[in-house]
């Protein structure tokens, strides 16, 4: 990296510790204690084969490809930061941008479940932010659904030949708001409607999120794309090595 890009890393790791450092009275994701017991373990169990094939999918990178590192480490500081940025619902969760399509059109969804669970636990830990029991299920709907669908959405759009910055903007708003309708479907599993049973209760949950999570979706989908922009104005050598930019596409 040149001179002007290592300035431009550090200035965003700067800009990272002093958004994710912060004061919150109320716990994001699904909080700790929310779910049963029993679900906590389901969900866990349903992430260990991604998490396994995201580990491997990081090291076959970082062994063919050191430079990778740099912008593996810069899309697991994007997933913290912007996730710590909640506006509190009142359903046992919160509404937040996920960060999570960002590193997997980068990358790979598996590789970004390994950055999602990591987030994760420091923020159950550090931040009080969701809950260890509660793990499991926030890793399945932020750090597995959303960002398998993010990645989807670009690679059509891509075969569609859709503008990249547009396809972009879909994947990261889409990825985003699936998650969110996995997280439904999760707490209305738990908590079921007397009347209507699951599904009314996930109408229910749905209603509530909407109001602030469609915005939220927007707005994570404007960012990805500044940050992309960022990135292949100064950071291009990292993009072609990680195979996001191919050496002939003309930009």
């Amino acid at each position: 990296m040149s001179k002007k890009q290592r300035k431009t890393v550090a200035v965003c790791a700067v800009l990272a510790l002093s958004l994710g450092i912060m004061p919150v009275a109320n716990a994001m994701h699904i909080m700790e204690g929310y779910l049963p017991a029993g679900f906590c373990v389901v969900w866990g169990v349903l992430c260990v084969p991604f998490l396994v094939a995201g580990f491997f999918s990081i090291r076959n990178k970082l062994s063919e490809n050191r430079r990778a590192l740099t912008i593996l480490a810069m899309s697991g500081a994007f997933i913290f930061v912007i996730s710590s940025l909640k506006i509190p619902s009142v359903t046992g969760s919160c509404s937040h941008m996920t960060g999570t399509g960002l590193g997997a059109i980068l990358f790979s969804p598996s590789a970004v479940s390994i950055l999602g669970i990591i987030v994760l636990i420091f923020q159950a830990i550090l931040l009080a932010h969701g809950g260890l029991t509660t793990l499991g299920a926030n890793t399945f709907s932020m750090a597995i659904a959303g960002p398998f669908l993010a990645f989807a959405v670009y690679q059509i759009c891509q075969k569609l030949k859709v503008n990249r910055k547009v396809s972009i903007f879909l994947a990261a708003a889409l990825g985003d708001i699936f998650t969110y309708c996995v997280t439904s479907v999760q707490l209305a599993m738990a908590y079921p409607s007397e009347s209507g049973g699951v599904a009314a209760s996930i109408v229910k949950f749905l209603g509530v999120f909407a109001p602030t999570q469609l915005p939220l979706a927007v707005i994570e989908g404007l960012l990805t794309v500044i940050i992309v922009i960022g990135l292949e104005t100064y950071a291009m050598p990292e993009l072609k090595s990680i195979g996001f930019i191919k050496e002939q596409e003309v930009r």
